[in-house]
């Protein structure tokens, strides 16, 4: 198991190494001159030759990656050239409030689409499992901003059950809360489909196991027999998934804090974006995607710790 997490963590390095290098280079093709964008049309050649000394552009690209790798292992993700702040503490103080938004609507998903998988698989062909059926797959076609326009019209705007934008005031707890509801709702409503069906489907799989029957066969009762046994293993693929879907997420994270007018990373890149402010977009993203990497790979030793069967493969 030791040999297999220090793999994993090989591996994770590796993969951001590459991302990062490949999304460098992808910043670096977007035609336009970044510092002219950044100061606009009537910025002095001097300004501009300034701005982009600051930036680090008046090098080889060669020599920009090396640079950039090279105050990376030492913590330092560069200086926001607008605010002159470093883009450490920029990226930290914005990436709470999409942690937190990513797990309230995982933490929504899960709670509901286990609990209707786990239930339509033991009701197998009737109504329920049909109707449960029928709206699993409406939420999976929903995409995330147009849940989130509909939730903040209805909800927010006509009902005034919830507020519309922001994150709420800071210290206010409830506050906070209630900022949430709707952005972890149109995040997670999609998931609440996919996980009910993947459960269902990997329940029905397993509860015709042999070790299912065998249990059965010993006269344990039902309850100790779906939840200790079947459950148990039938959430093994979506451990996985989950671990995988934290970019699809972030993604949908990133248009939701754009509807809510919420503080986040995704709203942080939106921006960084427009403005070209390279500093930025390069510590945001090098953060998100560690944030993928470290779920990919807790996934997976989840899933070798559930199984007895990963571990002995190991």
């Amino acid at each position: 198991m030791l040999f297999y997490i220090l793999k994993r963590l090989l591996l994770s390095i590796v993969i951001v190494m590459l991302a990062v290098t490949m999304l460098f280079c992808m910043i670096h093709l977007v035609p336009g001159d970044p510092a002219r964008i950044l100061l606009g049309p009537r910025a002095t050649p001097e300004l501009i030759a300034s701005m982009s000394a600051r930036m680090g552009l008046d090098s080889p690209f060669p020599v920009q990656i090396l640079r950039f790798f090279g105050n990376l292992f030492t913590g330092d993700l560069g200086m926001d050239v607008i605010t002159n702040r470093p883009v450490a503490d920029i990226v930290f103080n914005q990436l709470p409030y999409t942690l937190w938004l990513i797990f309230s609507a995982i933490t929504f998903a899960i709670l509901i689409g286990i609990s209707l998988g786990c239930y339509s698989a033991l009701h197998r062909n009737t109504l329920v499992d049909r109707i449960t059926g029928i709206l699993s797959v409406a939420c999976i076609t929903a995409p995330a901003f147009v849940v989130a326009l509909y939730s903040l019209l209805i909800f927010a705007v006509t009902l005034h059950w919830f507020p519309a934008v922001g994150a709420g005031e800071k210290g206010d707890f409830w506050d906070q809360v209630a900022h949430l509801v709707l952005p972890a709702f149109a995040i997670g409503l999609s998931w609440i489909g996919y996980l009910a069906r993947l459960v269902r489907a990997s329940m029905l799989e397993v509860m015709g196991e042999n070790h299912i029957r065998t249990a059965r066969a010993y006269g344990l009762p039902e309850r100790i027999v779906v939840y200790r046994y079947a459950l148990k293993l039938a959430v093994l693929p979506t451990v996985t998934v989950i671990g995988v879907g934290m970019g699809f997420l972030l993604s949908a994270a990133l248009l939701t804090e754009i509807v809510f007018a919420r503080p986040g990373i995704g709203k942080l890149i939106f921006d960084s974006i427009t403005t070209r402010n390279y500093p930025v977009v390069m510590g945001s993203v090098l953060i998100s995607t560690i944030l993928f990497v470290v779920s990919t790979t807790l996934s997976d030793l989840i899933n070798a710790w559930l199984d007895p069967r990963i571990r002995a493969s190991l």
